[in-house]
């Protein structure tokens, strides 16, 4: 049987990040921010310089998907 999350289950906090000079709100579980800051720390990048090179690879793609979106796929697939 499958059990919840240790801690159990968050829904998103919003926070603003800058991204090429501007803020912006992104919401994001709990889980994903802390994976976030742990991909920053091993690129040895801030985490809005994390962000904001994922936003750049999103924008280019031929159907963007809104950025926690592309946060979210980065993470499963760079994290697992």
């Amino acid at each position: 049987m499958i059990e919840a999350p240790a801690g159990g289950f968050h829904g998103p906090v919003k926070r603003s990040i800058t991204i090429a000079g501007h803020q912006t709100s992104i919401s994001l579980e709990p889980v994903f921010w802390q994976a976030l800051e742990v991909a920053a720390t091993r690129l040895a990048l801030p985490l809005s310089a994390l962000v904001a090179e994922i936003d750049a690879i999103r924008i280019v793609a031929d159907d963007p998907p809104n950025l926690a979106s592309a946060l979210r796929t980065w993470l499963f697939v760079n994290l697992r």
